[in-house]
């Protein structure tokens, strides 16, 4: 059956894995996804984890796009050469469970047909970054693999029927991989060969739209690329994980902004005169109870920097709203706090441009941005959560929300399979 054009179309791809008898173990080659990995101190960690850690592949070191590039292709020859990695003999999709504590998520994974209607069917929520796209296109290009599976959710009955029957029942069947990284998660992979399955899969998919959770800027160059060789080619696909979030709710966090090259006393002086500034009390749970406790009734953004002391800014001034946030956008996007965050403090309040990555670090930590800040003297902006429904409604909306606004998870662990398209 062709589902191609009528809503989500997953095939099976060959999934390339590493050979366990090749690798210190399973959890010292993962990474987060690349957008996740904290540098340099979480680059250096990964590295030296495991001399075949993914993130040679991911985030390659070098002095130049090109040969970092080139060093990654360069690498996952060698290491497809070496026995390293190999290729699965046979196309599947794959199980994919992560469990935590009570938290628990099981997803499909494959390769994600790619085509004209894809706008309409796979949801973006986010702005992107330019720089950021051709990055991971280089990396792409070059390397001619999908090191990374995107996230993305979709809305089935909860029930298990369809896509979610074939998830259930392999799940109790022995997994061809099972690890636990160091955040403490446990990742288990179960591949579907069986031709029926994988249809039984395809066909409830194809009901189906997903929105993406995570990966705004892979699926940008997914698309890109496809644009760049004509059908058909294995460019027509992208890897990614589907997850059914009526069965299992992803969790949304936010990400948390650090300004470079604003001091803490400079940012706080600046602000005060349209936000409300307050000192809170720390520790930094303490503090962030008193950021979500302002933000149930506005726009509202938790500030620290070297001084080790907390701010609260919240209550803006509505003149300044009304002459800072375009007005042509819903109300539940012109209210967000990354718009206020973006179109007031960055644009207007701090003059600090919004796509200068020397002057705005996006990350997804908490305690890692507030002791970067401490440490650079810098200043660290923590934000607050947005709802999921906020997110799902602007998408199906057409709208899209300022970059890095939302972090959904968990997310999939980097390394368990990858694709690559001369095996497809």
């Amino acid at each position: 059956m062709n589902t191609a054009g009528d809503g989500l179309d997953l095939v099976p791809f060959r999934g390339v894995r590493y050979v366990p008898e090749r690798v210190g173990s399973l959890a010292a080659v993962t990474s987060p996804p690349y957008d996740v990995v904290v540098r340099p101190d979480g680059l250096l960690h990964l590295e030296s984890a495991d001399p075949y850690n993914i993130v040679r592949l991911i985030l390659p070191q070098a002095t130049s796009p090109r040969s970092r590039n080139d060093q990654a292709a360069s690498t996952l020859h060698r290491w497809l050469a070496e026995g390293v990695l190999a290729a699965d003999p046979t196309p599947a999709l794959y199980v994919y469970e992560q469990r935590s504590g009570d938290m628990l998520q099981r997803g499909v994974i494959g390769a994600l047909r790619l085509s004209e209607a894809s706008e309409g069917v796979v949801l973006p929520h986010e702005d992107v970054m330019p720089h950021v796209v051709e990055d991971r296109a280089g990396l792409m290009r070059t390397t001619e693999a999908n090191f990374e599976p995107l996230l993305l959710t979709y809305r089935g009955n909860g029930a298990a029927t369809g896509a979610t029957a074939v998830i259930e029942h392999a799940v109790h069947r022995p997994p061809i991989l099972a690890t636990t990284t160091e955040d403490g998660y446990s990742h288990r992979l179960w591949s579907i060969t069986d031709a029926a399955e994988q249809r039984q899969i395809r066909e409830d998919l194809a009901a189906h739209q997903a929105l993406i959770a995570d990966g705004h800027h892979r699926w940008a160059t997914y698309l890109q690329l496809r644009t760049e060789h004509p059908s058909p080619t294995p460019w027509d696909y992208g890897l990614v994980l589907l997850v059914d979030t009526a069965r299992y709710p992803l969790r949304v966090r936010a990400i948390h902004r650090l300004l470079n090259r604003l001091p803490i006393e400079q940012a706080l002086a600046t602000a005060r005169v349209s936000f409300r500034v307050r000192e809170v009390a720390g520790p930094l749970d303490r503090a962030l109870e008193a950021l979500a406790e302002a933000a149930a009734h506005g726009n509202a953004f938790l500030l620290t920097g070297a001084d080790d002391t907390y701010h609260l800014l919240d209550r803006p001034d509505a003149a300044l709203l009304d002459r800072t946030i375009p007005t042509d956008r819903p109300e539940a996007w012109r209210t967000l706090d990354a718009t206020v965050l973006h179109s007031t403090l960055l644009g207007h309040v701090w003059g600090i441009p919004e796509d200068s990555p020397a002057d705005i670090t996006y990350i997804h930590d908490t305690a890692a941005t507030v002791e970067k800040a401490r440490r650079d003297g810098s200043t660290a902006v923590l934000m607050h959560p947005v709802r999921e429904e906020v997110v799902r409604e602007l998408a199906r909306q057409g709208v899209t929300m300022p970059r890095k606004s939302t972090s959904f998870g968990p997310k999939p662990a980097t390394g368990l399979v990858l694709r690559t398209l001369t095996d497809d």
